[in-house]
């Protein structure tokens, strides 16, 4: 098939609202100009049907016709599009190490907040619930340490937000937030800061750096982060902790907090 061809297929991006890796290959997309077709598959019947025909059950996913890449990894989405994409500079391994840890500080604050008898409430548009959303914040970083401290597998299914059994409190959810940064804080003193973040990632995402899914983690959790303050807002409590401009300086975070399709309401 000829590149005039191929040009003529059209660019399509699966998606789910909330999704922040999803909202952020979209802006990424937009930014550059590209025109695609939004396929958000919680909406539309086809949307897992095409994806199970690329033998995939996962979002963000972007293709043309049977050329596919994981949304997560720019360089693959951009060779998908067609065009150039330009390295962009990666913050110290300790410089996101401490950003990663003030960001469960503030989730954990956030968390605090809300209503226990609401914590089963759903997003907007999105099977996810304040209960679940916190626990995501910080089972990004969990998973990151499982696959640097025991070499386990880091995959899709390791992140979906299910909660243990033994997690079915705030107070067990908050104490699970406190384990996850004495942990990280534990690994980076003992072996982290000497860790070679050049070496392949090894992520069920696509071929990126170490150091590339240590920087995903911290926009991850702080992208998640900031719809779990929009959250307490949207319920009419103001948070007692934000994410400033400083703190959220140099990570690739999304410009939207939800998403650009779909507003909170």
């Amino acid at each position: 098939m000829s590149s005039s061809e191929i040009s003529e297929i059209p660019l399509k991006v699966y998606w789910q609202p909330g999704c922040s890796s999803c909202l952020k290959t979209k802006e990424f997309l937009i930014e550059h100009g590209i025109e695609f077709q939004s396929v958000n598959v919680l909406e539309d019947e086809n949307g897992f049907d095409e994806l199970a025909k690329l033998g995939l059950r996962l979002v963000p996913i972007v293709a043309r016709g049977d050329n596919w890449a994981n949304g997560a990894v720019f360089r693959d989405v951009a060779r998908v599009a067609g065009f150039e994409w330009q390295e962009q500079a990666i913050l110290p391994a300790a410089e996101l190490i401490k950003r990663i840890d003030h960001i469960l500080v503030v989730a954990g604050a956030c968390l605090s907040q809300i209503p226990e008898d609401k914590l089963d409430t759903l997003l907007p548009d999105r099977p996810r619930s304040y209960r679940q959303l916190s626990y995501h914040i910080f089972q990004i970083p969990s998973v990151f340490l499982d696959r640097v401290e025991k070499n386990m597998p880091y995959t899709y299914e390791a992140l979906i937000s299910k909660l243990p059994v033994g997690i079915t409190t705030q107070a067990q959810l908050l104490d699970y937030g406190q384990q996850v940064r004495s942990r990280l804080t534990h690994w980076w003193q003992q072996t982290g800061s000497n860790t070679d973040f050049s070496q392949p990632g090894k992520v069920y995402y696509g071929e990126v750096t170490l150091h590339e899914v240590l920087e995903r983690t911290g926009w991850h959790s702080g992208q998640h982060t900031r719809q779990l303050i929009l959250t307490l807002e949207k319920m009419g409590i103001t948070p007692q902790q934000r994410l400033t401009v400083t703190d959220l300086a140099g990570l690739p975070l999304p410009k939207n907090v939800w998403d650009n399709e779909k507003t909170w309401d």
